[in-house]
């Protein structure tokens, strides 16, 4: 081969390879590569080694043991039920589809909120039904909630189903919003809610379920023995550190395999949860929704340590000091589209950071995954749906703070 020919074929080939690492699916284009390779770098730190490795250990036992427990049975139990036929019953039964599309909110999770603001967009339910199932919903920060404090989440979720389903009705019989444009363009008919996964990407979440299936049992035996505060490294016979850096692994494990079950270039991608073609499997969406969470609860646990560590920032008295102010910064944060936000806020009163009340309208505020189809299908309702689910957020906060705390 002659010097000229190996040269463009070497020259081929970087093009190629840079290609593959800078286009917009690429490697290096996955933004959510950043939190392992900062979890490495403080790790390789000697300063925050035992910081990180401590807080890993934590929210691998404290949280994703038991959120993929509470996961696997809730999927379990509700992917027995389709989307279609709730979408029918909710069509058969349009004098109580706010109070359903609430109900549906309430649940943990996205998937009963995405169900009512799809069928919204094709024109099949009222807007206050779209109202009711935002207010209502807490997303995926309610799985949180409840497999650390479940009777913080299940108060949560009541109210968040009573307060939707009367905002829901408020709405309808004052402003029940239609867009013109219904039915949807075809273009918007003929496009898929669940974009193209590559075979290796697939092979990547096969590999994840298959971690989460085999250590889920394991993991919340230790879980459960640490919540009783039993000495679960004598119990089990090997040294307290070895069992905090197993616990480290097991969890940054989870945080990897997050960061590549999916090609993040933007700012949803981050914050709400893995598609999956339908049917999903059970086992499939518990294991990618622990990580997803797992991984939030890592930022939060790190953004609670590293400035007590670097700055002696106490922010528990911060937040205190704040009083009133700290719910309005709870609701605030609502706004914000996806899971990942609100998880934030869930570790921050989990934490005793923040006091109930700001949970509380962060939950009514907050729309969870279902506001990007809503604001990719119908940007002005997704507005103003968002915009009426603050007033009873600003209401059941503030309400709370003057009554209860």
């Amino acid at each position: 081969m002659s010097g000229d020919r190996i040269f463009m074929n070497a020259l081929l080939m970087s093009h190629r390879v840079k290609s593959a690492l800078f286009a917009r699916s690429g490697i290096l284009a996955n933004k959510r590569l950043a939190l392992p390779l900062l979890l490495t770098l403080l790790i390789g730190y000697p300063v925050t080694q035992e910081t990180t490795v401590s807080v890993l250990a934590d929210a691998y036992f404290q949280v994703a043991a038991f959120v993929f427990a509470s996961l696997a049975v809730y999927y379990l139990a509700t992917f027995k039920i389709p989307a279609s036929t709730v979408s029918s019953f909710i069509k058969k039964h349009p004098r109580f589809e706010v109070a359903i599309s609430s109900i549906l909110g309430a649940l943990p999770g996205c998937g009963g909120a995405i169900i009512v603001v799809t069928q919204y967009t094709q024109g099949l339910t009222s807007f206050g039904a779209v109202v009711a199932v935002l207010t209502s919903t807490m997303g995926d920060a309610a799985f949180l909630l409840l497999a650390q404090s479940p009777v913080d989440g299940i108060i949560v979720m009541l109210v968040g189903a009573v307060v939707g389903t009367a905002s829901g009705f408020c709405v309808n019989t004052f402003h029940n919003y239609r867009e013109k444009r219904f039915p949807l363009n075809e273009q918007a008919k003929t496009e898929s809610p669940f974009p193209t996964i590559s075979s290796a990407h697939k092979q990547i979440k096969r590999i994840a379920t298959l971690f989460w299936l085999i250590v889920s049992i394991p993991s919340l035996v230790v879980a459960f023995m640490m919540a009783f505060q039993l000495p679960v490294a004598q119990i089990i016979g090997i040294p307290e550190a070895l069992l905090t850096h197993i616990g480290a692994l097991l969890c940054f494990t989870g945080v990897a395999l997050w960061s590549i079950c999916g090609s993040s270039t933007g700012y949803a991608s981050i914050t709400k949860e893995d598609p999956l073609s339908p049917p999903p499997k059970w086992q499939n969406k518990a294991a990618l929704d622990t990580q997803f969470v797992l991984s939030w609860v890592v930022v939060a646990f790190l953004l609670f340590e590293l400035p007590v560590m670097f700055f002696g920032v106490d922010l528990a008295g911060y937040f205190e000091t704040l009083g009133s102010f700290a719910v309005f910064l709870g609701i605030l944060v609502g706004f914000l589209p996806g899971c990942g936000p609100q998880i934030l806020v869930t570790n921050l009163y989990l934490n005793d950071v923040i006091p109930f009340s700001a949970q509380l309208g962060n939950a009514i505020s907050n729309d969870g995954d279902a506001l990007f189809p809503a604001i990719a299908l119908s940007p002005k309702a997704a507005i103003l749906a968002t915009f009426y689910s603050a007033i009873p957020a600003f209401l059941a906060g503030y309400g709370y703070l003057l009554f209860f705390e």
